[in-house]
């Protein structure tokens, strides 16, 4: 199976995002200060979530790429993730991966093979080698900090309202991209964008609601399919 889907998508991960987030109607105060300030106080109440759930579309080149994911702090993720119309459904729990993919996916990136074999079944693998980028977009901590941890220079805009939120916007002058922060409640980000062939638009929500994660049964280990 080929990696390039994850790396596309981690890669765009890194420097967007978007978060949705509930909280009170209260002003936190952020408007009222500096870009990089808006930054640090979104991370760190990123760091507090225990759950949260992300979705949206990214772009590695012409090609679409989806993401409907729902992680867990310190446990893993699950959910779904699709490249241009194949797609595949994911589970992520203590560094190992469980892919289901439709027999579509599975000729698109595998062969005839493992279509065969993979049909109606889980694939499971490691989260290294070729899996390690989608490690770091199932872990809800490596996750964060990827997202809000590297930028350039930051200038802040105006407030606004997504998605019922009113938000204010603080724009990566050097590489481009736009994230918006609640100005009530805590100070989640809302949404990130960065227009382009390499951009897209990213949300967050659903933080700290009860989630588990379980192992998919009757898994087909990774090795098996490298014996065919």
């Amino acid at each position: 199976m080929r990696s390039r889907l994850l790396i596309a998508v981690f890669v765009v991960l890194a420097v967007l995002g978007a978060v949705s987030a509930c909280g009170g109607s209260s002003d936190n105060g952020v408007p009222s200060k500096s870009p990089d300030a808006i930054v640090s106080a979104a991370s760190s109440a990123l760091e507090a979530v225990q759950t949260v759930h992300i979705s949206g579309s990214v772009a590695n080149g012409n090609t679409p790429v989806t993401l409907d994911l729902s992680l867990v702090s310190g446990r893993g993720a699950t959910g779904s993730m699709s490249e241009s119309g194949p797609s595949f459904q994911i589970v992520a729990i203590d560094q190992t991966v469980y892919i289901n993919g439709s027999p579509a996916f599975w000729r698109h990136f595998g062969g005839s093979v493992p279509a065969a074999l993979l049909t109606g079944k889980c694939m499971k693998a490691p989260e290294t080698g070729q899996f390690a980028s989608l490690a770091e977009i199932t872990d809800l901590n490596r996750l964060i900090s990827g997202l809000l941890a590297s930028h350039g220079t930051l200038t802040k805009g105006p407030t606004t309202t997504i998605n019922g939120r009113k938000v204010i916007a603080v724009s990566d002058a050097t590489r481009g991209g736009t994230l918006y922060v609640a100005t009530t409640g805590k100070p989640y980000p809302i949404q990130v964008s960065k227009p382009g062939p390499q951009g897209g638009r990213l949300a967050f929500d659903r933080f700290n609601q009860p989630m588990s994660l379980t192992s998919p049964p009757n898994a087909i280990d990774i090795w098996q399919l490298t014996t065919l």
